[in-house]
C-alpha cells in the first residue's frame, strides 16, 4: 500500500573515512528488499532500517553534484534521485507536484532511488498547501475522522494520499538509534519502527512485532508529510514511559499481536491530534463492511515497492474469518492452515493493501448512523506478499484483545472510557 520518506539527522560530520562511511550508511539504511511472501508487516530488523526526519525540513537526499551515481535511462544518460524527485517525464522534479513512482527501476543501487534526467536547477520539494480558516473543535469523544481535512487544502490528493489531519489519531512510532553497529561514534538517525493509534491522549495502541526488544521509542502524532513544515499545526512528539506486550503473544505465529504504549506526557488534543474509539469485546466487524488503513508503509511487496513521505489510505473489505482462512490456505500456508481467533481479514482491490512499513497501523470502521466517526477494529499484523488477488491481509481483531487492553489501561490509572463511544 504504502511508502516513506527516509531521512536522517547525521550526528557530526563524516570527515575520516569519507565516502567509505556514507556508502555503509546508506547500505545499512537502503537494503534492497527481497520478495515478501509470509511476513509481518514492518520495517525494522538489524539489518534494514528505515529513518524518519527529526528535524524538519532536513532530508537526506545526496548532494546532485557530488558523488552522484550515473545510469543510463532509455539509451540516455542520467543520475540516481530519490524517486520523489523524478516527475513523470523522468526529470528532476523543480516544482515539487508530488511523488512520482519509478518506471524504470534497476539502474540505482538504493530502492528508494530512480534513474532521472538534470534539469537546469534543483528547488523545493514542499507540497502546494493552502491555507483555509483553522478548525475549531466542536465534537466530543473519540473516532471523528476530518475527511476534508483540517486548517488547509492540499492541491494533490491521488494515489491513496491522506488529507492533512484526516485520521487525527494515527500516529508514528519511532526511535533515535546509531546508524551503524559498532561505531558509537557515528551518525544518528530517527528510525522509523511502525504505526500505532491514540486511545487516549496519554496511551498508543500497537502490534507487539514492531517494539518488542525495543527501549527508548518515542511516539509521533499529528505527522502528516515528512518533508515540510508548512502544516498550520505541527507535529507532537512524546518520550514513551513504558511498553505492555500481550503475554500471550507469540512472535513466530504473531498470535496475540498487541501492545500497548505508555507516554511520559500526553498529546495535547488538536485539530490534527485526537484520539480513536476501541470495539466492545467480542464486538467484530461485520463481513463486507469497507473500512480504512492508514500508514506510511509500502505500496508493494517486491523490490520496486516504495514508502510514502505522506500519509496515506486505503479502503478495505471486512472478510469473514471462514472466508480469510480458505484464501490464506490457497497460497502458500498450505490446505492446514489455521487462522487464529484473535485475527481477523480485510482485503481491498488488487494492489490495494496493507504492506510492509504499515506494521501497528490502525484499520477503522465506520460507526453506523454517526458520519465521520470512526472504530478501530484492526492492526495491521501480517499478510502473504501485499495486494495479492484473493488473498487478504491480516489484522488483530481488537474486539478480541479489548478487555486486555482496559485491564492494562486501567492498571496504569486511566480511564477506558475515553475510547469507549
Amino acid at each position: 500500500m504504502y511508502r516513506i520518506l527516509v531521512t536522517l539527522v547525521l550526528a557530526g560530520s563524516v570527515h575520516s573515512q569519507g565516502m567509505k562511511l556514507l556508502n555503509e550508511i546508506i547500505k545499512r539504511i537502503f537494503p534492497l528488499p527481497s520478495i515478501e511472501t509470509s511476513t509481518t508487516r514492518t520495517t525494522t530488523s538489524s539489518t534494514a532500517k528505515t529513518a524518519m526526519n527529526e528535524i524538519k525540513p532536513t532530508a537526506f537526499v545526496p548532494p546532485l553534484n557530488t558523488n552522484e551515481t550515473s545510469c543510463t535511462l532509455n539509451g540516455k544518460d542520467g543520475i540516481c534521485v530519490p524517486y520523489y524527485l523524478c516527475d513523470s517525464n523522468n526529470k528532476i522534479n523543480v516544482g515539487g507536484e508530488g511523488l512520482v513512482e519509478s518506471r524504470s527501476f534497476g539502474p540505482c543501487l538504493s530502492n528508494l532511488d530512480v534513474c532521472c534526467f538534470r534539469p537546469d536547477q534543483i528547488s523545493s520539494t514542499e507540497p502546494n498547501i493552502k491555507k483555509m480558516e483553522p478548525l475549531k473543535l466542536q465534537r466530543e469523544g473519540c473516532g471523528w475522522a476530518n475527511p476534508e481535512g483540517v486548517g488547509m487544502r492540499t492541491t494533490d490528493e491521488t494515489d491513496g494520499k491522506t488529507k492533512f489531519g484526516e485520521f487525527p489519531w494515527m500516529v508514528a512510532i519511532v526511535k533515535t538509534e546509531s546508524l551503524i553497529d559498532n561505531y558509537p561514534n557515528g551518525p544518528n538517525g530517527t528510525v522509523y519502527v511502525g504505526g500505532g493509534s491514540l486511545i487516549h491522549p496519554s496511551v498508543v495502541l500497537t502490534a507487539a512485532h514492531i517494539i518488542k526488544d525495543r527501549l527508548n521509542l518515542k511516539v509521533r502524532a499529528g505527522e502528516w508529510d515528512t518533508r515540510t513544515t508548512k502544516e498550520i499545526y505541527r507535529h507532537q512528539e512524546r518520550d514513551v514511559e513504558s511498553i505492555v506486550i500481550h503475554k500471550e503473544f507469540n512472535e513466530e505465529t504473531n498470535y496475540y499481536d498487541v501492545a500497548v504504549l505508555f507516554l511520559k506526557s500526553p498529546m495535547d488534543m488538536a485539530p490534527n491530534v485526537g484520539v480513536v474509539c476501541l470495539p466492545s469485546h467480542d464486538d467484530m466487524a461485520y463481513p463486507d463492511t469497507r473500512c480504512f488503513a492508514s500508514g506510511w508503509g509500502k505500496d508493494k511487496s517486491t523490490i520496486q515497492g516504495r514508502y510514502s513521505t505522506t500519509l496515506k489510505k486505503v479502503e478495505v473489505q471486512v472478510v469473514a474469518h471462514d472466508t480469510c482462512q480458505a484464501s490464506l490456505r490457497t497460497s502458500i500456508l498450505s490446505y492446514y492452515f489455521q487462522l487464529h481467533s484473535t485475527f481477523m481479514c480485510a482485503s481491498g482491490k488488487p494492489g490495494k493493501d496493507t504492506c510492509k512499513g504499515d506494521g501497528g497501523s490502525p484499520l477503522v470502521c465506520p460507526i453506523q448512523f454517526e458520519k465521520d466517526r470512526y472504530v478501530q477494529n484492526g492492526i495491521v499484523s501480517w499478510g502473504i506478499r501485499c495486494g495479492e488477488t484473493g488473498i487478504p491481509g491480516v489484522y488483530v481483531d481488537v474486539s478480541k484483545v479489548r478487555n486486555w487492553i482496559d485491564d492494562e489501561v486501567r492498571g496504569k490509572g486511566y480511564m477506558s472510557e475515553v475510547y469507549t463511544y
